[in-house]
């Protein structure tokens, strides 16, 4: 680890627990203590984690790198907290690819949180554009739950938690889930997954961005082009049980909520934030078939104030 400008390393507290309730609760309660950041706390397995709405999360011991982060982002505006989570997200990506040996941006950012991989399909059709598309398979690789405390006061605290399915065998998935998630073993072809050299990845990865952050610097590019949804027909079920099908245009660089067409909106589009859904699902091709993404209805999303938010997989994945 790299040491900042006022001399102390990036790491302020670092802990890896065998079983924790739930290492979100270990950050919060870090940060309620006055440690600063940023603190991480992983563990190789979860008793009570959870995602989105109040949803449970677990996986076998060891099978998942499992981690949350805790931050005290003064310097970062209340409105763009959610950009912890999504540098969190891009850094698990790029350290998850380096890991397993998968070809650059084959790990995708389904919105609001969730990391997917296309399982079926070329990397030739992976770069085609989506009305070329015919139904495709995309599995959940892991989520992201972001919580905050304080936004907007002298002592903003936010907890970044993250669920990467590792090293799993696609043999020992449980059946209810095997055909909607996916692990980086799996996704590598059985490639074995060593979950210490990935958090090794990952954490170098996450300096960079979060320096880059407190200067000032966020790298949408990349935020924007690893967004499945970019371009695709989304199906959006509300809190109150509504649904609808609107055209995903992209994703807001400010806000990070998504962009999607509305002719009754001025400029024929507007900008759904995380808490106005409980579950997106992926319609593609131009027939409009149903590329359900996996869990992604168990996850959070990273947003301000209460920020979106990563969840890691269905209760289970």
């Amino acid at each position: 680890m790299a040491i900042d400008a006022d001399g102390a390393p990036f790491l302020a507290r670092s802990e890896r627990f065998g079983a924790v309730g739930s290492t979100n609760d270990v950050v919060r309660a870090w940060l309620a203590e006055g440690v600063r950041e940023v603190c991480l706390a992983v563990a190789d397995e979860q008793t009570a984690g959870r995602g989105r709405a109040g949803r449970t999360w677990v996986a076998p011991a060891g099978a998942g790198l499992l981690l949350s982060l805790g931050f005290r982002p003064a310097w970062l505006e209340p409105e763009r907290t959610w950009r912890l989570a999504a540098i969190v997200s891009l850094a698990m990506a790029d350290a998850a690819e380096e890991v397993a040996g998968l070809p650059d941006r084959s790990v995708r950012l389904k919105w609001p949180n969730d990391l997917v991989v296309e399982t079926s399909g070329t990397l030739a059709r992976r770069l085609a554009p989506p009305e070329a598309w015919a139904s495709t398979e995309v599995r959940k690789l892991g989520g992201v739950l972001g919580e905050t405390v304080g936004l907007g006061t002298d002592d903003p605290r936010a907890i970044v938690g993250i669920g990467l399915n590792a090293d799993w065998a696609e043999g020992d998935f449980p059946p209810a889930l095997a055909s909607e998630m996916t692990s980086l073993r799996a996704a590598s072809g059985g490639r074995p997954i060593d979950r210490t050299a990935l958090l090794e990845a990952f954490l170098d990865r996450l300096e960079a961005r979060t320096v880059a952050l407190r200067s000032g610097r966020f790298d949408v590019g990349d935020w924007i082009a690893r967004q499945l949804t970019n371009g695709r027909s989304v199906r959006l079920d509300s809190p109150g049980g509504g649904v609808s099908e609107v055209r995903a245009l992209g994703v807001d660089p400010a806000s990070g909520g998504l962009v999607v067409s509305d002719p009754s909106a001025p400029g024929g589009e507007r900008t759904i934030h995380s808490g106005e859904i409980r579950h997106l699902r992926l319609s593609s091709g131009p027939a409009g078939d149903d590329a359900d993404i996996p869990a992604g209805d168990d996850a959070a999303v990273p947003a301000p104030p209460d920020v979106p938010a990563p969840a890691a997989a269905r209760a289970r994945v």
